[in-house]
């Protein structure tokens, strides 16, 4: 008799950065259905956001090409339905694709962030056989969704409550309408938090901004803002890390979580004040690193075996071919990206460690009026170098120095180093087809 294929679903989170978790080390954040989650399954510490703005980030998590490489370079850019995309390889292997949430990638621009009444045409949906999202929207209490359930169309109708609680009702709604005898399935669950504004629902609140702990390197001028910001942020992370628990229990109560991979992660992070700065677009940690957890399924692999002890570098480019290997699909040629499904499923392990990649290419392709653009690598063994078009800008010894207090780059102690990350660098953009002046 044939194994039905597995199921997954991606959660995925907007601006949280990977150090909100309990488990990565965050002294204020209560996250436990997520700290569960990196102790029955995997927990990719060391995960980088390659380009740390939603628009593009999205493009490649879809394609799993670089954003120079599909048509999502800059913020609210237009992916072109011709690429294909991970949904693509879920509809012909059988699976049932289903969307729920953010998109922002209609090419929709509004001056005020808010996209939330505007259309996305069904052919710039991804070809997912169920869509019900919003381009972009920003306003958690007031989020408006569209689009299709199967064949027919949905006209905008507005959430009842919390974004998060009701697109994660919808992804319950939906696992429990299912039964065994239904094909398997790939469901997407995207949402806004805790994207600013950061507001959350009232019983979350319980962070007193004066008492949380800040990163070392949050300047004196800052705390005040970046307090006050954290206390909402970390409540919205608290209600996403309920809305997960909620997912993984109503998959235990059908008897569908051994069958099910979650997988969980952010576009990219949030400043919340490091650096002296707020939002995202810099290669700084709290803006690229993310937090990424695959749960569900089997093996459960306590204490973390599969995703350690050697750091892994997972890229944005990387997810679809993770998720495709998980689900023991060939990867098409088109993905650029590495398969890091062994760091869960133990299959082929040592072998697989030996080719993971030794680092990570990282780009801000930069905005059309001010030029702004870098790019950078961060390796395996804690180096981080960054430059922008033309010019030195950032060399981090992130062993001696993870708040990144000590830029190296003008340090000619260290320029060895420098040359060695610099010629990685460019071998990256080679590599990748990338035509940034490099320095």
């Amino acid at each position: 008799m044939k194994t039905k294929k597995p199921n997954v679903v991606w959660f995925i989170v907007d601006q949280m950065r990977s150090q909100a978790i309990g488990a990565n080390g965050d002294p204020n954040v209560f996250t436990p259905h997520l700290d569960n989650m990196t102790i029955s399954g995997a927990n990719f510490q060391n995960a980088v956001s390659g380009y740390p703005l939603c628009c593009p980030f999205r493009g490649s998590m879809l394609t799993s090409r670089y954003a120079h490489n599909h048509t999502v370079k800059l913020h609210e850019d237009y992916l072109d339905p011709s690429l294909p995309n991970v949904a693509d390889v879920f509809n012909d292997n059988g699976y049932e694709t289903i969307y729920f949430g953010k998109w922002h990638l209609a090419g929709i621009k509004e001056r005020d962030g808010r996209a939330a009444l505007r259309s996305v045409p069904r052919e710039d949906r991804g070809r997912f056989n169920t869509w019900l999202g919003y381009d972009n929207n920003n306003s958690q209490w007031d989020c408006y969704l569209h689009g299709h359930d199967g064949e027919e169309e949905v006209a905008h109708y507005r959430l009842p409550g919390y974004e998060t609680d009701c697109l994660t009702d919808l992804a319950l709604e939906r696992i429990a309408e299912r039964a065994s005898s239904d094909p398997p399935f790939f469901m997407v669950v995207s949402v806004q938090p805790p994207h600013n504004p950061n507001m959350a629902p009232a019983e979350h609140r319980s962070y007193q901004a004066q008492q949380l702990s800040l990163r070392s390197n949050v300047p004196k001028t800052h705390e005040a803002q970046a307090r006050f910001r954290l206390s909402g942020y970390y409540a919205q992370i608290e209600n996403i890390d309920a809305n997960v628990g909620r997912l993984v229990n109503e998959l235990r109560e059908v008897n569908m979580l051994d069958d099910t991979h979650i997988m969980f992660f952010s576009d990219h992070g949030d400043q919340m004040g490091s650096q002296g700065r707020f939002g995202k677009c810099v290669p700084f940690e709290e803006s690229i690193r993310v937090p990424f957890l695959i749960g569900g399924g089997r093996p459960m692999s306590y204490g973390g075996r599969r995703s350690g002890p050697a750091p892994c570098l997972i890229n944005h480019v990387d997810i679809a071919p993770t998720t495709l290997g998980l689900c023991d699909m060939d990867i098409p040629d088109w993905m650029e990206g590495f398969n890091y499904s062994h760091r869960r499923t133990g299959v082929n392990f040592s072998n697989r460690v030996a080719q993971e990649p030794d680092s990570a290419y990282l780009q801000l392709i930069g905005d059309r009026e001010s030029g702004y653009a870098w790019r950078s690598v961060v390796t395996r063994d804690g180096w981080k170098y960054a430059c922008v078009r033309n010019g030195e800008w950032l060399l981090f010894d992130l062993n001696n120095d993870p708040y990144e207090q000590n830029n190296l780059a003008f340090n000619t102690s260290f320029r060895q180093k420098r040359s060695e990350l610099n010629n990685l660098l460019r071998d990256w953009a080679e590599k990748t087809g990338d035509q940034f002046e490099i320095p």
